[in-house]
């Protein structure tokens, strides 16, 4: 596993860390027993990045990590992501008192004292525009309930926006193959300013390992059943916001240029991690497999130039058109 550093934290976390969105909900039948053996797995790799949030399996997924974390208190960070809860989500929600007893319920949901790092959970674009917000979180860093905080956006423009404060140490935003665009500007900004990135849905909700189908069925509880529309929350979230059978089709020809030797999630996994202001990847893993084939992603050597150029035109080709201004 390598390392790279995280904003500014001082911190060097693995360049593919862990997601546990879908061992929390929100993904189909997951089993407990299952989603600890993965996180062993990872930890076993050399992962020490877990990045998590109070709305997956309404804390589930936190719960999990503060069983992993009895076990390796000084190998890991969990970050965690607050504001969803919300019911309407609103910027005015984004006030001291919830903001506060969000943390504190994240609190004890991962039994520490302190939150490694804090992330507004996508809020709406208005609260990046609202600096009492940012106060309040500086504030939770002064209380000691949160060590460092980030967002997490779905749009390029609202990252930009965020890292305006200074002390905002990470944007979480969507960036794989069929999600190009935060690489044309964004990027460079938030490398000028020490920001970290995380790459967030780096598999487009498992398009990208080549394993589904038009005929794939999904479970009712799983996301890509039930908000393949924005239905529930943003489009992009599900399938990074492509047609899902555009995306087969796109697939079906990066496959063709896979190297030999790894599989097609590996393949987008070390797509991401040719850009080294990347500070990681963070696919989920529900099982000891799924685990071992992402967090091997960046054993593999760089990727030729000639596949890069590749990835860029069947994304021109296929999925541009659908993505690119739209976040």
């Amino acid at each position: 596993m390598n390392y790279r550093e995280l904003g500014r934290t001082g911190w060097k976390v693995s360049e593919v860390s862990f997601g546990a969105w879908a061992i929390g909900g929100s993904w189909g039948k997951v089993d407990d027993k299952d989603s600890i053996k993965a996180l062993h797995k990872a930890v076993e790799m050399g992962v020490n990045f877990f990045d998590t949030a109070d709305v997956y399996g309404d804390g589930r997924s936190e719960r999990l990590l503060a069983k992993l974390r009895k076990e390796y208190k000084d190998k890991i960070h969990i970050a965690t992501k607050a504001g969803r809860r919300l019911d309407p989500h609103t910027a005015e929600g984004y006030n001291r008192q919830n903001l506060t007893s969000f943390v504190e319920r994240s609190l004890k949901n991962l039994d520490t004292d302190s939150i490694d790092l804090l992330q507004l959970h996508c809020p709406p674009t208005q609260v990046y525009y609202m600096p009492e917000v940012f106060d309040i979180l500086d504030d939770l860093v002064k209380e000691g309930k949160i060590k460092y905080y980030g967002v997490s956006v779905e749009k390029v423009e609202e990252g930009i926006k965020a890292i305006e404060y200074p002390n905002v140490q990470s944007v979480q935003i969507i960036y794989n193959m069929f999600r190009q665009r935060p690489a044309e500007l964004f990027f460079e900004l938030a490398k000028k300013k020490k920001v970290g990135i995380l790459a967030r849905v780096p598999l487009a909700s498992g398009l990208l390992t080549g394993k589904m189908k038009p005929d794939t069925k999904f479970e009712p509880d799983d996301h890509r059943a039930f908000n393949r529309h924005g239905e529930s929350f943003d489009k992009g979230e599900t399938f990074a916001g492509i047609d899902y059978e555009v995306g087969l089709k796109a697939v079906e020809e990066l496959k063709s240029i896979c190297p030999s030797g790894m599989t097609m999630a590996q393949f987008a996994l070390r797509w991401i991690l040719m850009n080294d202001t990347v500070t990681c990847a963070i696919p989920g893993a529900k099982n000891e497999k799924q685990a071992q084939d992402n967090f091997s992603a960046g054993d593999f050597p760089p990727l030729p130039d000639e596949i890069m150029s590749k990835v860029k035109e069947i994304y021109e080709k296929y999925i541009y058109n659908y993505v690119h201004h739209r976040w």
